[in-house]
């Protein structure tokens, strides 16, 4: 892969990450108000609130995992094996990567992975 192709994914995956870090901030000061919230005055507003907060943590706990999966990219951009698939050890196509840049896997890799058992 090329220095420059190299320079934008790490841009990419940095300005991604940012987001999601603003993202995360904000999600919890709006959990720690719900927590704090106790004007619940029915069991309709009790239910709304709980779904709120299961729907919070569920974007909360996404956004998580894809943080990892963005620090993992941003670790083999430096030790120099970005945009190598983890199974196959072949290059990632660049179109998967503009999609998805922090891929771990070639989409041929990716099908095998999700069709195996865990």
């Amino acid at each position: 892969m090329r220095e420059n192709d190299i320079r934008y994914f790490k841009h990419m995956l940095e300005e991604r990450r940012a987001q999601i870090l603003k993202n995360i901030s904000g999600s919890s000061k709006e959990l720690d108000e719900l927590h704090r919230n106790h004007d619940v005055m029915d069991e309709g507003d009790f239910a709304s609130v709980s779904t709120d907060n299961m729907i919070n943590e569920e974007i909360l706990s996404a956004q998580q995992r894809e943080l990892e999966e963005i620090d993992e990219a941003l670790a083999k951009i430096q030790h120099g094996t970005f945009g190598v698939c983890e199974m196959c050890e072949e290059p990632i196509g660049m179109q998967r990567l503009k999609v998805k840049p922090f891929a771990k896997y070639c989409i041929t890799c990716r099908q095998i992975a999700e069709k195996s058992p865990a």
